[in-house]
């Protein structure tokens, strides 16, 4: 995710923090000083900070349950509103989709903690406790969180319940268009209300779009094979090309990624635009294109489904694949271009297949 700055690494798991959280502590400081001078405002501050490790921890619940099903979690990004974990693939089961449970937990353990004191005598979270407003927020957030709107988790325990009895996708777009129904509702009690709702209804209507787009474009591809729409005519590169033919390549092409060959002709990796680019402020003419392209990236063939394809794309991170034929040959560049353009396609020719 973009504007964001990695912190450190958990299990593999890239923690990042977006420079919009940063502005949000920083603005909330600000006005926790002017109303109650530095004293009131490190407290909660402190107290903000320490909810948002809980929806950490909420967030690494959901990687590792996610990779007990064998799917991983490149990073989680921290965000104003919340986290968001980004999931290599979609789980395949709609069982998967139900374990849910880390904010239960969490809730459970401030509880013990001494939470159930708190409960029992309301006139300590008053007096300001904070594992009792811990508790009583993470609470909140469960319960926010269990609305059946994308992309809280609600959202996708609707979709899995819906998905036992519908496609993925069409129970996909059935919870996404009652995400953007509360996405609605969040708007107008903003509106009279509380400013901050109007944010939380942009970003939860955002987050159904993408989700029921995703769901489109998942199946699509499970229709089509690569061949369908891949890019056919495109520029190589020879590994001990130079970086003045790579960036010529770049500005008389429309590419941003180059299927780079070795003295066989077999596929040794790609050049991608952002590594050129990289490259280039070192200023060293003894590079090649063969020191600096990516050489971690898979190749499919022309008979792999889409699906497949871009599931690989998605575990790689890889701005481009190479497509290779029987042969082996190189045939073809699939980019995630590709994909949105066979789904525009579909969407506008809903009777009619690609040949």
């Amino acid at each position: 995710m973009g504007w964001s700055l990695p912190i450190f690494r958990i299990a593999g798991i890239q923690l990042r923090i977006h420079v919009t959280f940063l502005l949000l502590i920083g603005w909330l400081a600000f006005g926790y000083y002017a109303e109650g001078g530095s004293a009131a405002a490190a407290s909660r501050v402190l107290f903000i900070l320490l909810l948002f490790v809980c929806v950490v921890l909420h967030e690494f619940g959901h990687a590792f349950a996610a990779k007990a099903f064998g799917i991983n979690t490149p990073d989680i990004t921290l965000l104003p509103i919340g986290g968001v974990a980004r999931l290599e693939r979609m789980p395949e089961k709609p069982t998967q989709e139900l374990v849910i449970a880390v904010n239960v937990v969490i809730a459970l353990g401030l509880f013990v903690a001494g939470g159930s004191q708190a409960l029992l005598n309301p006139s300590t979270l008053e007096g300001g406790g904070l594992i009792a407003q811990l508790l009583t927020i993470n609470i909140l957030l469960l319960l926010f969180n269990l609305l059946p709107a994308f992309p809280m988790d609600g959202g996708r325990v609707l979709r899995a319940l819906l998905a036992t009895r519908l496609s993925y996708a069409r129970a996909t777009q059935v919870a996404a268009s009652i995400g953007q129904g509360f996405a609605f509702v969040f708007g107008f009690i903003g509106l009279i209300w509380n400013p901050f709702l109007i944010f939380i209804a942009l970003f939860v209507y955002i987050g159904a779009s993408q989700e029921a787009a995703l769901a489109q474009m998942k199946d699509v591809s499970r229709r089509f094979p690569v061949s369908s729409a891949m890019v056919r005519e495109f520029h190589t590169l020879p590994e001990n090309a130079t970086l003045q033919e790579a960036v010529d390549a770049l500005l008389a092409t429309s590419q941003h990624d180059f299927p780079v060959l070795d003295e066989t002709g077999s596929v040794a990796g790609v050049l991608t635009r952002h590594d050129l680019i990289a490259a280039l402020r070192k200023d060293d003419p003894q590079l090649r294109v063969g020191d600096v392209m990516r050489r971690d990236i898979p190749t499919v063939t022309t008979g792999t489904r889409f699906e497949e394809a871009f599931r690989i794309m998605q575990e790689c991170n890889c701005p481009a694949v190479p497509v290779l034929d029987g042969m082996k040959r190189l045939v073809g560049l699939l980019t995630p271009e590709n994909v949105t353009e066979l789904m525009m396609i579909q969407s506008a020719m809903p009777r009619r297949r690609l040949s």
